[in-house]
């Protein structure tokens, strides 16, 4: 078993933590090298789900935060084991996010007696599919692990705070038409034609602009994908077309799915999958004091995280991390020292 220095600084043990290589669904290596570090450490109690670590300060205090991060990285591309040039470690989860849960390790080991009880959770499988999140499991079999008045996801951000996240609902619209030879196209009605009108109506569409908690979620109604036709001389009878809707916290799954159907009344409209969004809660007073520790200017997420599941259980959450989002899963993937640094310095400054 590798076994992992929490006393070492944060670059050191950014690095330590990539070469334990942990794609989602074999994390056990790098959750068995986890729960060994933790369990050494006396001020906190440490549980194992799976391989999900959950270790938690029990001093009384009277705010609970919860601080969290997932150890799976997507699949290996040639970029194990890392590798420091200049300012930037490289390597597989550099970035998404081994470099954020060094700095949460760090704080776990080193903060003996923070002003708040902290939670730290490190779980499995985020980035494959929802039914296997450590995280959703941890919400779903024991919630009270997650009890908290406020929570970090330690999701790369390049260490600004990005507040609650945007829901997703993806639906189908099916346009019904009647099949013919299409050498008497007169006698059928062509389904695929009939998605001119529903496509310019996305053309035509205006996103809502939401202000949420002071933050303003910019919401898009798309389409993602069209399917339709059955041979090069049939008139198709059906074609659907697949529309993603990104909605601002102010809306439930449900009512993010009315929308659609409004939208697209005189349609048949099926839901295929949703998720709900999350409010960053910024005026709690555990955000608050967040917000004025990283010294950053909060911002809305755009795009879906795990913070959603906090929101779920009624705990208000924000995504902050080393790294820039947009090099997540990418081959040649890095996170800055600086960044590492800069975070690992403001949660310090906030827990303190």
């Amino acid at each position: 078993m590798s076994s992992l220095d929490l006393h070492s600084d944060v670059v050191t043990l950014t690095r330590a933590l990539v070469d334990v290589s942990s794609v989602s669904g074999d994390e056990r290596a790098l959750a068995d090298a986890v729960e060994a570090a933790l369990s050494g450490l006396g001020h906190l109690r440490t549980q194992r789900f799976g391989n999900t670590l959950v270790a938690r300060t029990s001093l009384g205090r009277a705010e609970r935060v919860v601080v969290a991060g997932h150890l799976d990285t997507v699949p290996v591309a040639d970029n194990l084991p890392s590798r420091q040039v200049g300012d930037r470690i490289y390597g597989l989860g550099a970035c998404d996010m081994k470099g954020g849960v060094a700095v949460a390790l760090r704080l776990a080991a080193t903060l003996v007696e923070p002003v708040r009880d902290v939670t730290y959770v490190f779980y499995d499988c985020e980035e494959i599919e929802a039914e296997k999140n450590g995280l959703g499991r941890l919400s779903r079999e024991h919630p009270d692990t997650l009890a908290a008045d406020f929570a970090v996801l330690m999701e790369p951000s390049s260490a600004q705070v990005e507040g609650g996240c945007q829901g997703t609902l993806r639906a189908e619209i099916i346009l019904p038409g009647k099949r013919a030879h299409s050498a008497r196209a007169w006698m059928g009605e062509n389904a695929i034609h009939a998605a001119a009108e529903v496509l310019a109506r996305l053309a035509a569409y205006e996103p809502r602009q939401v202000p949420v908690d002071g933050l303003v979620y910019r919401e898009g109604l798309n389409a993602v994908g069209i399917t339709g036709g059955v041979a090069g001389n049939v008139i198709p009878d059906e074609c659907r077309i697949t529309v993603n809707y990104r909605f601002a916290p102010d809306r439930s799954e449900d009512e993010a799915f009315a929308h659609v159907r409004e939208t697209f009344a005189e349609y048949a409209v099926e839901r295929r999958d949703s998720a709900p969004a999350a409010a960053p809660g910024l005026s709690r007073p555990a955000a608050a004091a967040f917000v004025a520790a990283v010294e950053a200017e909060p911002r809305p997420k755009f795009g879906w995280t795990d913070v959603a599941r906090f929101a779920e259980l009624g705990v208000p959450a924000v995504n902050y991390g080393p790294g820039e989002s947009a090099l997540a899963h990418t081959k040649d993937e890095f996170v800055e020292v600086a960044e590492l640094r800069r975070c690992e310095e403001r949660m310090r400054a906030w827990l303190s």
